[in-house]
């Protein structure tokens, strides 16, 4: 594992976090929204459209690079639409540098993650959208942590935005030089924050000035089955990929495993699921974390092939990253194989997960999890620089 030095961990940083939103940011706002506000601050509106493509089109922060700008007004227009949301804590990479893990502190405190995976046709990020998370699965170290707020629409996009600038500066070695994916499966339940996630999500496939330019469908937002906001999803003209993080396919199991099944049990997140499929076209993902002896029973693969067979979905099955501490561990690889030989028997398309990033505290709310411990260590039992 390579350890990458950038700022260091803030040591004063409040114990106790007071959420609040941070200052806007021009990813916040349209790019009419933007012009109004350089207009506010008395410069002309085509400024908006300047700044604006040295963040989503160059990927540029840096005023002084904005050259096009004059001197005097680069410093006051990047403050004013560019405040700084995400404070780098820590970042480490893995796999020869084709994964790499970045820990932000928020100005407030909270501590949010992004993973940056590079293969050799795309580049993907996986992004937060709230600091923490309210769906309280026991098996999620971020459900463990709980909730401290929604991020911001700019503090989503940032997060992007850094990391097509790591893709872009060709530190993702053996893969192209341009962010082409990106994956709405960080901490946080994206469906629990619609308003600011679906505003990301436009600002993402806008292209440039007014965004960064990706195609729909290589968009993916994950949720744990929210079944008005699917539905609510369903409707916003939008081709993203739906990932169901389902888990079990009977209610009982679920209840445990992801606690909002006791509102909306499988069969109404699944039809939800299927409405999505049929108004979008787009096959839904299912999400299936394997759990040693939990979820892993061959009956249980039989029941979800039962469930699934016939429908526009595709099966991701999930090689549990178990947590510190945590009576939860990963499926045995045979218990796996047989798990997928079911599924493919039964007709439904099924794969696994690339396991990247485990000595790295791969999983979402890990890295955060042991930042506030004030445990971090690697895997190797090393401190990072």
């Amino acid at each position: 594992m390579t350890s990458l030095p950038l700022i260091p961990a803030i040591s004063d940083a409040p114990a106790a976090r007071r959420a609040s939103m941070p200052p806007k940011h021009l990813a916040d706002l349209d790019l009419a929204g933007r012009q109004a506000l350089v207009t506010e601050l008395g410069e002309p509106a085509f400024r908006a459209k300047q700044v604006s493509n040295h963040y989503f089109g160059r990927l540029v922060r840096d005023p002084q690079a904005m050259t096009d700008l004059p001197a005097a007004t680069r410093e006051r227009l990047s403050e004013q639409l560019m405040p700084t949301l995400l404070t780098p804590v820590r970042e480490l990479a893995c796999d020869d540098g084709a994964t790499r893990k970045a820990l932000w502190r928020l100005h407030d405190g909270a501590l949010v993650e992004s993973v940056l995976m590079g293969y050799p046709d795309r580049v993907t990020v996986c992004i937060s959208s709230q600091a923490g998370c309210g769906m309280a699965c026991p098996f999620c170290a971020t459900g463990q942590a709980g909730l401290t707020r929604n991020l911001s629409t700019a503090e989503i996009v940032d997060q992007a935005v850094y990391m097509a600038g790591v893709a872009a500066s060709g530190a993702v070695v053996g893969s192209p030089p341009r962010l082409s994916r990106v994956v709405f499966m960080g901490m946080g339940e994206p469906l629990a924050n619609y308003n600011r996630v679906i505003g990301a999500i436009r600002r993402l496939v806008s292209p440039a000035p007014e965004g960064l330019g990706l195609s729909q469908r290589h968009i993916t937002v994950s949720t744990v089955g929210l079944v008005p906001a699917i539905r609510r999803l369903a409707s916003e003209d939008l081709s993203v990929t739906l990932a169901l993080s389902l888990h079990a396919p009977d209610d009982d199991l679920r209840d445990e495993l992801v606690p909002v099944n006791q509102r909306w049990k499988v069969a109404e997140v699944l039809d939800a699921a299927w409405d999505y499929a049929a108004r979008t076209g787009r096959r839904v993902s299912i999400e299936y974390a394997m759990i040693k002896d939990v979820n892993d029973q061959p009956w249980r693969a039989d029941l979800l092939g039962r469930l699934l067979a016939g429908k526009l979905t595709h099966v991701n099955l999930i090689p549990l990253n178990p947590t510190p501490g945590s009576r939860w561990d990963a499926s045995p690889k045979p218990v796996e194989r047989e798990f997928v030989r079911r599924l493919r028997d039964a007709g439904v398309s099924t794969t696994v997960r690339d396991t990247r990033g485990r000595e790295i505290d791969g999983a979402c709310g890990q890295l955060a999890a042991a930042e506030d411990n004030d445990t971090f260590t690697d895997r190797a039992g090393e401190a990072p620089a």
